[in-house]
Order: C-alpha cells, then sequence, then structure tokens
C-alpha cells in the first residue's frame, strides 16, 4: 500500500559514522559542540535522499541549546549544510521553556496527537502543526502561498483526511489502526493521580527540563542502552505560564506504574510548576523566527516578519 509517507529512525545502515562520532563527542566534552551537532542532524537527513527539509529548532529552558543565539546558529548552520547539499532548507525556532501541548510521555503524546489530529488537541500544539505543515508544503511546491497552505492543512483536519492518513501510517508500520478511532487501546498506566495546585496565585513557569526527566526517571525513557521503556508513564499538564489558578485547583495528572514512580512524579510538578502572585517573565513566543538560505525572520505577531541579517 503506497500512502507517502513514514515515520522512521535511524538505523545502523543510516549515517553509520555518526553513532561512532557521537561517542567521541560524549568523551571529549563536543557534545553541545553546534558543528558537530549540525553535522549530526543533517548527516541522517541528507542519507535520506530529501527533496527539501523543514525543521524545527526548540529554544528556552528545557532545550538542549537554549539562548536565542545558540538555537540562531545551530539553524543556520544546518541551513548552510542543507542548501549546499542541493537540499532546500527552512527552520522555524519555537518555544520550549514550557511543554508544548498537554501530555508529556510517550503514549500520552501519542494520544494527543490523535486528538489534534480530529480537531481535539490543545492550541499550542495546534498552531505549531499548522506552521511546520504550512513550510512543508510550501518546500514541496504544492502550494505557493502560506494563506493557502494553511487552509490546506485545515481543511486536511476538518474533513478526517489527516486523520485517515495517519490511520494508514499506521496500518503500514505494523499498528493497529483501529487507535484512531479508539485511542483508549493505547497502553494504559496502572496508576493514575490528580495533581492539585498548591497556592491562589498566577502560574510563572512550567519547568520542561524537570518534566523530561521525571518520565525519564519514572521509566518513560532510557538511562541505560538495555533499560525497557514504560509507554504508559508521564504527566498531563493543563496549564501555561499566565494562567491563573486557586488553591486545590486540579492542574495536571500523574501516570506512573507504581507507587515509587508517583512519588517521583509528584516530586517533579513541585519543582517544575511554580504558582507566585504574578508572572514575572512572560513566555517566549510560541514560534519566534523563521530562518532560511535568505536570512533570518523574526516573527513578532502573526503575519508580521522582520528579516534580521543574512544565514551566512
Amino acid at each position: 500500500m503506497k500512502i507517502g509517507c513514514a515515520m522512521i529512525g535511524q538505523t545502523p545502515e543510516i549515517a553509520p559514522a555518526d553513532r561512532r562520532l557521537y561517542a567521541l563527542r560524549d568523551v571529549t566534552g563536543t557534545v553541545e559542540a553546534i558543528p558537530l551537532i549540525a553535522a549530526s542532524i543533517m548527516s541522517k537527513k541528507l542519507a535520506e535522499g530529501l527533496n527539501a527539509l523543514v525543521l524545527d529548532v526548540k529554544r528556552g529552558s528545557g532545550a538542549f541549546l537554549p539562548a536565542l543565539e545558540q538555537s540562531l546558529e545551530l539553524a543556520r548552520t544546518m541551513i548552510t549544510l542543507g542548501e549546499d547539499r542541493g537540499c532546500p532548507t527552512v527552520a522555524l525556532l519555537t518555544a520550549m521553556d514550557r511543554p508544548l501541548g498537554r501530555a508529556c510521555g510517550n503514549a500520552l503524546e501519542t494520544e494527543e496527537a490523535i486528538l489534534t489530529l480530529r480537531g481535539e488537541g490543545p492550541p499550542d500544539l495546534l498552531e505549531v502543526t499548522y506552521a511546520l505543515g504550512s513550510e512543508m508544503l510550501l518546500a514541496a511546491g504544492i502550494e505557493k502561498t502560506s494563506k493557502k497552505a494553511r487552509q490546506r492543512l485545515a481543511n486536511a483536519l476538518a474533513s478526517g483526511l489527516a486523520a485517515e492518513k495517519f490511520e494508514q501510517v499506521i496500518e503500514a508500520q505494523g499498528g493497529n489502526p483501529k487507535t484512531l478511532e479508539d485511542p483508549s487501546v493505547l497502553p494504559q498506566a496502572k496508576e493514575v493521580e490528580v495533581y492539585a495546585a498548591p497556592r491562589t496565585g498566577v502560574v510563572t513557569a512550567v519547568e520542561p527540563r524537570t518534566i523530561g526527566r521525571a518520565v525519564v526517571a519514572m521509566g518513560g525513557g532510557r538511562i541505560k542502552v538495555e533499560d525497557e521503556v514504560d509507554p504508559t508513564v508521564g504527566f498531563v499538564i493543563t496549564v501555561k505560564p499566565g494562567d491563573k489558578v486557586l488553591a486545590g485547583e486540579p492542574i495536571a495528572s500523574v501516570f506512573a506504574r507504581d507507587p515509587d514512580g508517583m512519588k517521583l512524579g509528584f516530586e517533579a510538578l513541585e519543582r517544575a510548576i511554580v504558582v507566585g502572585d504574578k508572572l514575572t517573565e512572560p513566555a517566549l513566543p510560541l514560534i519566534s523566527h523563521r530562518v532560511s538560505q535568505h536570512g533570518i525572520e523574526e516573527l513578532t505577531r502573526p503575519g508580521s516578519a522582520r528579516t534580521l541579517h543574512s544565514p551566512r
């Protein structure tokens, strides 16, 4: 069945030297060297024989490179590599100073993606999806303007075409196609508890790095290569920085496989979700910059852009 898309991960046959180079970076203290990060990412992308590439580059406290200038440098470097190899490349800088969407964890994020394809997902996740999807339609030459590209995406969601295509992907890659109709067939956590706001006030931070590390510690990621991943564990966080909350109001749920995991989850939320009297620092723009071979555009508000300088 030809469906025109697939989800893949790196195999030993794709950029085989990358794993050895990463091991060397790990022991030489160069894991955060931007040229080597760019080479690692782009070697895998270009090995796939792409006609065009759209990159989502994160910035903010939860990103691998938190500072704006670092994120821009990484984006510029990857775009230069792509363009030099004949692959038109564009990058969007998106915020990771708070979790994207509400779900954090493998099965939970899968369910959230399904809900988004059905038009029921969180607005921030939908907005990033529209932005990246529009860039892909433009890069492929399917649409000529961002407005028309966005409308095509909206029509695909509203008509059910997007959900139908994802169902085809799942079936073609050996998954259960009924997941789209009934996300409850996904693996379920053994324990679920609600986390309440510790006080009345304003949410001043939802720290994504703390949340991500907690998911790994609870079993949702590997600490050692031989570790098994529990897809059921994680969090659903229903507040964002700037939201007003009341003491005792449910603001998150913890999904764990045992009482120890639940304890880890609650401790992480106590550190990650900060409630204060007022928001002292505004959250980063969800999508702040567009980077291409023509330069860097600062996306200050919907429909506006300002070229800052050339990426080279």
